[in-house]
């Protein structure tokens, strides 16, 4: 087999001038790839200062916020920041009708007031390293799937138990480049994660559900946490004797603020992309795939939001869960519309024409890729329903519908439980089952049941339905409302007490009786037994011809850009402060400012009223060190490829100081998951002079101030020492 070795395939391969535009390159690799380009475009770091191992850098202030969001370091005794929206749930953890930190807003007035938090991590990474010798050692051609998957594995798992690591470290082995490419992330886990600050919902999730994905916006979007450890500053969990972490680095702030034009880094760690799929691919997404997701969840947010409106406690109970719909169901109809907009289809198209052309001047390469594409188009058609049965089966029972959740729970539960373990198991279930009854309204899920049931039934073939809905009595159609009230009034996923106590009596077999209990195990009988044995059965040859394809475009078309997709693993993009032009007639600038708040303002209005305190400063003009021109800056656009996962990540400047938060992308652009196109993608972020005026002027969080180090880069102050005490009084008195 001929080993490819991407690195420096790509420096190779790649043209002199990488920046078009989208990329999310990974870190040990920029001084090989990126750095050249970044300089030209105003960058005044080094790769060295971005990424090492033998020094501080850039990439030790960057965490991994919870497996999901990221987050950066910003001042030398761990105080983390992330958006608001990743430390949501923490936020309605602690919140309560007397105590609602959401609404409200929370500061510690000191670290002992700090909020320790369940089951919340910070995940650094120590160093990274190219393995695929090792992973792919003994893998050749001839294998099928299972065969070279089962090696892999083999091998993944030999190298990890070979590989010197300390006691509190973690490694991580990752594909890239679709299964070509292998690369090691040795990693570090904080389990003491305590919630520091937090602006109300009214400024954190200004403009809400309305403004998601959307430009121009006007959110401070921030949270703040502090990271403990023991006495030796490693890992531990939560005590009371933790101390905050000493980092090896921390971003400055800077204050010079952004113009048009101005470099911006943005370093975190993107969930998920897809940037070389085939046409067939990316046309199934637009038009079958997508659109059913949007349906379903458009369903379920009509009834959510009408219940919201009309109870306070609903409102506060379905808060997050309202949002993590929302946040997809949005994306996806931008995602959809975008590609129609951008003709990604018929770009894919256009590039498979050029591959075509160019294995037809080529024999070897042809007899080696010539059928890979009808291959390909003839497997996409074959999964395309398999696909949307399985988006039903995901988005209903294990997203949308509730009442399935402590019967997954409780299902999980029972076929781990024994003599042994029962009790400890046991306690564990409950805890789970609390929390998800605490902000449970039966009622409410009531109806999403019947809306979403009657979706599933129109829709779905009903050779994959659980037995329990092709039993005779629904053969002639299917009452919803009389469905929902043998589920809901009769079962014990309705009426928590009783569950918990059957579960402290061992009554194991009335629980396995249950009506939602007995169907949820139906529908994953279903699902496990009929419907993904038959999608896997296509995916997995479909995921071997995209591996075949990726190495085939990199081999057969070497001029063009490739960088790897995204998943879920450190990366740095790179791009410029810049507006857009999403429709014809129309330009976005990339900055807003508070009067935009102010306009946007409505009394009593769930997603854009305001605080008092803060309309009062902005009476009084009160913005301290933190205006520009006499306007506080709120938000600004980048032109950095980012996807879900990068919220959070630090936007750093040219010399390596924190100038914002990324928070989400245009709504225009949100395809850029699938297709990035520097003409209308952009990302979304905080401007840090708005998070610095929130926390000073707005909550008066002094000692979190002081606490940070504040520098003016494009005045020449470009040290990274932080300022002392008595410095940083005089400043501010001068201010």
């Amino acid at each position: 087999m001929r080993k490819i070795i991407f690195p420096v395939l790509i420096s190779f391969l790649l043209p002199i001038t990488l920046f078009a535009g989208g990329g999310m390159w990974l870190p040990f690799l920029l001084g090989q790839l990126n750095e050249a380009d970044m300089q030209s475009l105003g960058m005044k770091m080094t790769a060295e200062d971005i990424y090492s191992v033998n020094k501080g850098s850039l990439k030790d202030a960057i965490v991994h916020f919870n497996g999901g969001c990221s987050s950066s370091i910003i001042s030398p005794q761990g105080l983390l920041l992330t958006n608001h929206h990743c430390g949501y749930s923490a936020i309605q953890t602690h919140s309560t009708l007397e105590k609602n930190y959401l609404e409200n807003g929370f500061w510690a007035e000191k670290q002992s007031d700090e909020l320790p938090n369940d089951n919340l991590v910070a995940t650094f990474i120590d160093r990274i390293e190219d393995v695929t010798k090792d992973i792919l050692v003994g893998v050749t051609d001839k294998m099928t799937t299972k065969e070279r998957n089962d090696k892999i594995s083999q091998n993944i798992k030999a190298f990890k138990k070979a590989y010197a690591k300390k006691k509190y470290e973690d490694v991580l082995i990752k594909p890239f480049f679709k299964g070509n490419q292998y690369i090691l992330f040795v990693t570090i886990t904080y389990t003491d994660v305590r919630l520091v600050g937090a602006p109300p919902s009214a400024i954190g999730k200004f403009g809400a559900d309305t403004d998601n994905w959307e430009w121009p916006r006007h959110s401070g979007d921030f949270s703040l946490f502090r990271i403990y450890a023991n006495k030796d500053n490693l890992p531990a969990d939560y005590s009371p004797d933790n101390q905050p972490l000493k980092p090896k680095h921390y971003l400055p702030i800077s204050l010079d603020g952004v113009d048009a034009g101005d470099f911006t880094l943005v370093y975190g760690f993107p969930g998920r992309t897809d940037e070389y799929l085939p046409s067939y691919a990316v046309a199934q997404i637009q038009n079958a795939i997508d659109p059913a997701r949007i349906e379903i969840r458009d369903h379920a947010l009509k009834i959510l939001d009408k219940a919201m409106r009309n109870d306070p406690t609903i409102r506060l109970q379905y808060a997050s869960k309202y949002a993590r719909i929302a946040n997809y169901w949005k994306k996806w109809i931008g995602e959809r519309t975008g590609l129609i907009k951008t003709k990604a289809v018929e770009k894919k198209q256009k590039l498979e024409q050029e591959f075509t052309r160019r294995l037809a001047e080529n024999p070897e390469l042809n007899k080696k890729y010539g059928s890979l594409l009808d291959d390909m188009d003839y497997k996409y058609q074959e999964i395309e329903l398999l696909a949307i049965y399985r988006n039903y089966f995901h988005e209903l029972f294990f997203r949308n519908i509730e009442i399935f959740k402590p019967a997954n729970s409780l299902r999980r539960f029972l076929a781990q439980a024994n003599e042994e373990n029962y009790d400890q198991l046991a306690g564990s279930t409950k805890k789970s089952l609390q929390a998800f009854f605490k902000d449970y309204q039966p009622a409410v899920d009531r109806d999403v049941f019947k809306s979403l049931m009657q979706l599933y039934t129109d829709n779905v073939c009903t050779a994959y339905f659980p037995n329990y809905l092709l039993e005779e009595r629904f053969l002639e159609g299917y009452d919803m409302e009389q469905l929902a009230k043998e589920f809901y009034d009769n079962s014990i996923m309705t009426q928590p007490e009783k569950l918990y106590q059957l579960i402290d009596d061992k009554k194991t077999d009335e629980i396995k009786k249950d009506p939602v209990y007995q169907l949820f195990m139906d529908i994953v009988d279903a699902y496990r037994t009929r419907l993904n044995p038959e999608y896997q059965a296509i995916k997995a040859p479909i995921d071997s011809m995209q591996r075949r394809y990726m190495a085939a475009l990199m081999e057969v078309l070497p001029e063009k850009k490739y960088y790897p997709d995204a998943n879920g693993t450190m990366r740095v993009s790179y791009g410029q402060v810049e507006g857009y032009l999403p429709k014809d007639g129309v330009e976005y600038l990339p900055k807003t400012y508070m009067e935009g708040i102010i306009e946007k303002y409505v009394p009593g209005d769930y997603e854009f009223d305001l605080p008092q305190r803060l309309l009062d400063l902005y009476e009084a003009k009160d913005y301290g060190p933190y205006a520009e021109n006499g306007r506080l800056p709120i938000n600004f656009l980048g032109s950095n490829h980012t996807t879900g996962g990068n919220s959070g990540s630090p936007v750093i400047d040219a010399y390596g100081n924190l100038i914002g938060l990324n928070f989400d992308r245009v709504w225009e652009g949100t395809m850029s998951d699938l297709n990035y196109d520097r003409r209308i993608c952009r990302n979304i972020m905080v401007d840090i002079r708005y998070v610095m005026w929130v926390m000073d002027k707005y909550a008066g969080a002094q000692r979190l101030v002081d606490e940070v180090q504040l520098v003016h880069p494009k005045a020449g102050q470009k040290s990274s020492k932080p300022w002392d005490g008595q410095k940083k009084r005089k400043r501010r008195k001068r201010w």
